[in-house]
């Protein structure tokens, strides 16, 4: 039976309860005022297991009545080849959605998935955690304060050949492969540091399934150039470096979960920064997007459509020069 609500109390239904639905839920339950009401799942077994373990009251048989139950919200956790129509579907049925990245298999999805937002006026956001995190926000407010000069080079990437076989990004029928799996995180930093993109080039290989298995891809931007990689067959460093002309800033791995950086100047000084997180980080995203539905606002300054959209282009750009298409596409 679903509880008495406070007026600022934001209620959440999950859609997909796999890692990041769990990671989710032990971020939310960190957010003042934010609830899990609701849970649904191809799976009954891993729906009630995920609902047991982070005791939500309600597990809803079928999609359509996670779409109709008392939340305000769904964050969709599922595979990428359904983001397109959950979020559509969720949307249309007047409930504001944070999707997982990548929010979507290409542009032209994710272009669908904005303008049903925009026509029932609900928000969307894109789940893309490293801006939120304490650390990042700190390492921006520092080079504002005591700049490098303007960031002109970004390094960026991460594979991990550790992955079982049987882990998603293996499979191309529900949107694997590097780029879209990692990919994102790599984008993201490549756009918010150096602009918009201007060319993209990328080499790499394909496992048996036609998913990239491994890719280096080179990124020009109206303030300079990336160097990002992804990859699943291979195990690589997962930190980033960050040049400009009087020095530095390297993020120390996992730089999308990041705690630790480095600056160095030019002039010879030398600084770390340390600046832990809590509840598994998942919550300072959450907590933003909850503030986002408080305040009546359809798009995130932070993560606003055009930055989605950008780094949906940027990985489809990718994908597709080393001849990755999805069924369906």
């Amino acid at each position: 039976m679903e509880t008495k609500r406070s007026k600022s109390e934001i209620r959440f239904g999950v859609l997909g309860p796999g890692r990041a639905a769990a990671r989710f839920a032990k971020g939310l339950a960190a957010v003042p005022d934010a609830v899990l009401i609701a849970v649904w799942g191809r799976s009954p077994d891993r729906a009630r297991a995920y609902a047991e373990q982070f005791a939500v009251p309600r597990i809803t048989s079928a999609i359509d009545e996670l779409f109709g139950a008392d939340v305000d919200a769904i964050y969709v956790a599922t595979h990428p080849d359904t983001h397109a129509e959950f979020c559509i579907r969720a949307l249309a049925a007047g409930k504001h959605v944070l999707c997982e990245k990548p929010s979507a298999l290409n542009v032209r999805q994710l272009s669908e998935i904005l303008a049903a937002a925009r026509r029932q006026d609900r928000l969307f956001m894109e789940a893309m955690k490293p801006p939120f995190f304490p650390l990042y926000q700190r390492l921006r407010r520092h080079l504002a304060d005591d700049p490098i000069g303007p960031i002109g080079f970004v390094r960026a990437g991460h594979s991990d050949s550790s992955i079982g076989p049987d882990y998603p990004l293996h499979f191309a029928e529900i949107g694997g492969g590097g780029i879209l799996g990692i990919g994102p995180y790599e984008a993201f930093l490549a756009l918010d540091w150096l602009g918009a993109l201007q060319r993209v080039h990328a080499i790499g290989r394909l496992n048996s399934a036609g998913v990239d298995s491994f890719d280096v891809i080179h990124t020009e931007h109206e303030r300079g150039l990336a160097q990002l990689h992804t990859g699943i067959d291979l195990f690589s460093h997962g930190d980033a470096l960050l040049s400009a002309p009087r020095g530095f800033a390297l993020i120390h791995a996992n730089w999308w979960n990041p705690t630790r950086a480095t600056i160095r100047y030019a002039d010879g000084r030398f600084l770390e920064l340390h600046e832990p997180y809590t509840a598994g980080g998942f919550n300072y995203e959450t907590a933003h997007f909850c503030e986002l539905i408080r305040s009546g606002l359809r798009e995130s300054p932070e993560i606003p459509h055009s930055l989605s959209l950008a780094m949906a282009n940027l990985l489809e750009q990718a994908r597709t020069a080393l001849g990755v298409r999805f069924p369906g596409e």
